[in-house]
């Protein structure tokens, strides 16, 4: 069977670039009716397909619930905003509850605040796809050594569960996809060139594919879980990481 998405409206957050403007385009490219959202100016169109772009600040909650009530409603979520918030690693004694906060609302607040505006449409309806795009750092530790980070990561993989198992008596799914190393934005290639070529050869020998993820490999991974094919799958956690 192949993934259609036609009929569907998609939510994708953090479209910009990278990972989650790959997800918007790959959605509409599939039939999907997508709005792509993020802090950031969106370009629009890409390969021939187009979406709908607008700028949100996700950590104000009365934003996203006015993105939701102009902009819906949505058949599907995609929450892949987030990352670091342009911080490094330091020790946990220099971490101010700013610092913590501005990391912790993006990735973790907002993913619930999103699903909070999108549910009762979908339950409404019987139907509803939601996938956070988390990171091995919910599931293991954060190569960049930022607390908050793993902390908000972890924090959504626990979300998952806990939404897919209220969710799902309403025909709506809740699942999570954690990548890898992928260098897909700014951020992650100051990121790669940091280690040096030492560091960088130690972290392909730690995978067992023997390399970095691509940008594909987590779409194909969120559209799976976001398509019809992926209806008896809800509270799970995928990792897509070459194998560890």
């Amino acid at each position: 069977m192949l993934i259609d998405f036609k009929n569907k409206r998609a939510l994708v957050t953090g479209a910009a670039h990278g990972i989650g403007r790959a997800i918007a385009f790959a959605l509409a490219r599939d039939g999907a009716t997508v709005t792509g959202v993020d802090k950031s100016d969106i370009n629009p169109s890409d390969e021939g397909v187009a979406i709908t772009a607008h700028q949100c600040d996700l950590s104000n909650l009365s934003a996203i619930g006015e993105l939701v009530k102009t902009k819906g409603p949505f058949d599907i979520l995609i929450h892949s905003a987030g990352g670091v918030c342009g911080q490094i690693g330091r020790p946990l004694e220099e971490i101010s509850e700013d610092d913590w906060d501005a990391v912790v609302d993006i990735n973790m607040k907002a993913g619930f605040f999103l699903s909070q505006a999108v549910a009762p449409h979908m339950k409404q309806q019987g139907y509803g796809r939601i996938v956070f795009i988390s990171s091995g750092a919910g599931l293991g530790v954060s190569l960049t050594g930022i607390q908050a980070y793993a902390s908000a990561k972890a924090g959504e993989i626990g979300l998952t569960r806990q939404l897919g198992h209220e969710l799902g008596p309403f025909g709506i799914t809740v699942n999570s996809v954690a990548p890898g190393f992928v260098r897909s934005n700014p951020t992650t290639e100051r990121q790669w060139e940091s280690y040096g070529t030492e560091g960088q050869r130690a972290m392909l020998d730690r995978i067992a594919t023997r390399r970095l993820g691509k940008v594909e490999d987590i779409v194909a991974a969120t559209l799976f879980f976001a398509s019809d094919q992926a209806e008896w799958i809800t509270g799970q956690t995928l990792s897509v990481d070459g194998g560890k």
